[in-house]
C-alpha cells in the first residue's frame, strides 16, 4: 500500500486541491473565515483558520498537527501568503519556497538587486523617498519612468511619468495608497509577455508563454497563449526565466514571470513563486496539455515526474474580461444564438474566487460568465481586481483563433450602463 501524503495549503483557491483525496493526499487548508467556499471541505482533511499574512500564527496552528503526523509540504497559491508560507516552510525544515525567496520576489527592488548581482536583465531603478529623488531619477534616465509600489500587485498604483511636472501628483497618489518608498524604474518599451514554469529539485521547466492586451493604466484585460510576439525571442526568454529563478533561489513549485520584449531583448518585469492568476493555469492546460493545477501537488510529492522538455503547443487559448464603462448597470443583453455556454452570477452573490465557475467550465470550448446584474455598479478599470463584470474563455486552433472567439462573444454580450 502506497504511503499517504499530507500537505498544508495556505489560502488560495480550490482548483489545485480538487481531487487530492483520489491521489491519497490529505490536505489541511489554512484560510481566513468567510474567505473561501465551504464546499472545498470535501477535498480536505480539515480546514483551520489563521491570518494568511502572519507566519508565526500559521505556524502556531500547524505545528501541533505536524508533530502528530508530519506534513510533506507547506504550499500556497496566493500572493498575500507568500512570505508567511515561506516562514513556515523554513521553521518546519521542509522543501519548498523559502521565506528569503518569497521576499526576493515580492520586493521588486530586491528582485532588481539580485538580477544585477547575477548580471541579468539590466534595468535602471531606484527606491525613491521623496519627490526630489524621483525627479532626479527621471532626469538621470532622460526618458519616461514608472513609479510603483515596491511590493505592488495586480497593476495597482502604477504611474508612468515623462515630465518633471507629473512627479508630485504621482507621489501624492502613492503616499495616499501607503507606498511610502516606491520603486522608480526606466520605462520599458515593448509588448508584455509572461512565462509559466514549474521547478523541482532546482530544475526549471518553462511551459506556457502568454501575451496581454491592456488599457492605459497597464490593467491586463486579456491573456492569450501561446504568445505570437514572444516567438522571435522565445529561446532567450526561456533562458532568462531559468536564470531569474536560479538568481532568487527558487527550487520547487510553480512560478509566473513577466517580461517586456524590448528592442534590446527581454527584460524582467516581475516574477512570482505561485500559480498565475487570470485563469492562466487553465489556458496553459488548453494550449500546452499540462495541468499546472495538478502538478502543484503531484510533482513535489513525486506522484508525477517533471517532464524533461518544454511542451510544444497543441492549440491556443484566451481569456478576455468584459470591460464595460464604469457606472450603474441597467441591463445585460445576451444574443439568443450566442455560441458559448453562459453562466450568470446570482445578483448579490459575492464570488470567493477571481474567476467564478471556471473549474466547472473546463470541458467547454467557449464559455462566458456574467458577474453583473441590473442595479450593480461597474467600477473604473484601475487594477486587475476591477475586472469583475465577467469574462469569456475560449480554446482555438491557435491563439489568434481563441482571441477571435473571445472577441465575438464580447460583442454578443452588451452591458447597458447609466
Amino acid at each position: 500500500m502506497s504511503r499517504k501524503f499530507r500537505v498544508a495549503v495556505i489560502g488560495g483557491r480550490p482548483a489545485p486541491i480538487n481531487g487530492a483525496k483520489d491521489l491519497d493526499i490529505d490536505i489541511v487548508l489554512v484560510h481566513e473565515k468567510g474567505a473561501y467556499d465551504e464546499a472545498v471541505a470535501e477535498h480536505c482533511e480539515r480546514i483551520i483558520h489563521a491570518p494568511l499574512d502572519d507566519g508565526p500564527a500559521i505556524l502556531e496552528v500547524l505545528r501541533p498537527l505536524h508533530e502528530e503526523r508530519p506534513f510533506d509540504r507547506v504550499m500556497t497559491t496566493t500572493e498575500p501568503a507568500a512570505e508567511s508560507t515561506g516562514f513556515v516552510v523554513d521553521a518546519l525544515g521542509l522543501p519548498g519556497v523559502s521565506e528569503a525567496t518569497a521576499r526576493a520576489l515580492k520586493d521588486k527592488a530586491l528582485t532588481r538587486e539580485m538580477l544585477a548581482k547575477h548580471d541579468l536583465s539590466p534595468v535602471r531603478y531606484r527606491v525613491v523617498r521623496s519627490v526630489e529623488e524621483a525627479t532626479d531619477f527621471l532626469a538621470e534616465v532622460g526618458g519616461p519612468i514608472v513609479i510603483k509600489p515596491v511590493d505592488g500587485v495586480a497593476s495597482l498604483h502604477i504611474h508612468e511619468i515623462s515630465e518633471p511636472g507629473q512627479v508630485a501628483a504621482a507621489w501624492d497618489a502613492l503616499q495616499a495608497a501607503g507606498a511610502t518608498a516606491p520603486i522608480a524604474e526606466e520605462f520599458l518599451t515593448g509588448p508584455v509577455v509572461s512565462v509559466d514554469s514549474f521547478s523541482f529539485e532546482g530544475r526549471h521547466l518553462t511551459i506556457g508563454y502568454s501575451e496581454y492586451r491592456m488599457n492605459d493604466r497597464f490593467v491586463e484585460w486579456e491573456v492569450s497563449t501561446p504568445s505570437r510576439v514572444a516567438v522571435p525571442q522565445l529561446a532567450e526568454l526561456r533562458a532568462l526565466t531559468v536564470k531569474l529563478l536560479d538568481a532568487v533561489g527558487l527550487t520547487e513549485g510553480p512560478s509566473h514571470s513577466e517580461f517586456v520584449l524590448t528592442p534590446d531583448g527581454p527584460r524582467v518585469l516581475e516574477s512570482h513563486a505561485r500559480l498565475a492568476g487570470s485563469g492562466a493555469p487553465e489556458l496553459v492546460r488548453r494550449a500546452f496539455g499540462l495541468s499546472l493545477n495538478r502538478m502543484f501537488l503531484t510533482v513535489p510529492l513525486g506522484i508525477d515526474e517533471l517532464p524533461e522538455t518544454s511542451p510544444e503547443p497543441i492549440g491556443g487559448a484566451a481569456v478576455r474580461f468584459f470591460t464595460p464603462d464604469a457606472g450603474p448597470v441597467r441591463a445585460v443583453d445576451v444574443d439568443e444564438d450566442i455560441p458559448a455556454v453562459v453562466r450568470r452570477l446570482p445578483k448579490g452573490e459575492v464570488p470567493l474566487v477571481f474567476l467564478p465557475y471556471l473549474d466547472e467550465l473546463t470541458g467547454h470550448e467557449v464559455a462566458a460568465v456574467i458577474q453583473k446584474s441590473p442595479g450593480d455598479e461597474v467600477p473604473p478599470l484601475l487594477t486587475v481586481a476591477d475586472c469583475v463584470s465577467g469574462y469569456v474563455i475560449a480554446s482555438g486552433r491557435d491563439a489568434d483563433d481563441a482571441v477571435a472567439k473571445c472577441d465575438d462573444i464580447n460583442d454578443r454580450v452588451r452591458f447597458r450602463i447609466g
